[in-house]
C-alpha cells in the first residue's frame, strides 16, 4: 500500500524536498560547493552540521562535520572547520549512533 502512495508523488514534489536539504557553501578557492545536511548534532554545548558532498569525488561517502556559528543577522549562519580531530570523531560517534540503522557506515 505504502508503495502506492509514494508511486502517486509528483516528480516535482520530491525534487522540491531534495532541495531543502542541500546546501551552498564556498571552498577555499571561493567556488559554490553543494552538500546535503544530513544532522545537527550537539555536544557540549556547541552545535555542529554534518554534511554530504553531492558531487562524487575521491572521497566519496566522507562526511564533513563544521561547526555552527552565531553571526549578527538572524538569516544567516556560519559554519567554520574544526580543528580538534577528538571533538570531530566524538560528534561522528554520535552521529554514528543516531543513524546506525539508515547509513551503513564502514570502519577504516
Amino acid at each position: 500500500m505504502s508503495e502506492d502512495l509514494n508511486n502517486n508523488v509528483p516528480e516535482n514534489m520530491e525534487n522540491e524536498e531534495e532541495l531543502d536539504n542541500i546546501i551552498t557553501l564556498n571552498d577555499e578557492n571561493g567556488n559554490e560547493v553543494e552538500f546535503e545536511f544530513l544532522d545537527l548534532i550537539e555536544y557540549e554545548g556547541e552545535e555542529y552540521v554534518v554534511l554530504l558532498p553531492t558531487e562524487e569525488e575521491d572521497d566519496a561517502g566522507e562526511v564533513l562535520i563544521l561547526k555552527l556559528e552565531d553571526t549578527d543577522s538572524e538569516d544567516e549562519e556560519s559554519y567554520v572547520s574544526v580543528e580538534d580531530e577528538e571533538v570531530l570523531n566524538k560528534v561522528f560517534q554520535i552521529f554514528k549512533e543516531k543513524f546506525k540503522d539508515e547509513f551503513n557506515f564502514v570502519d577504516e
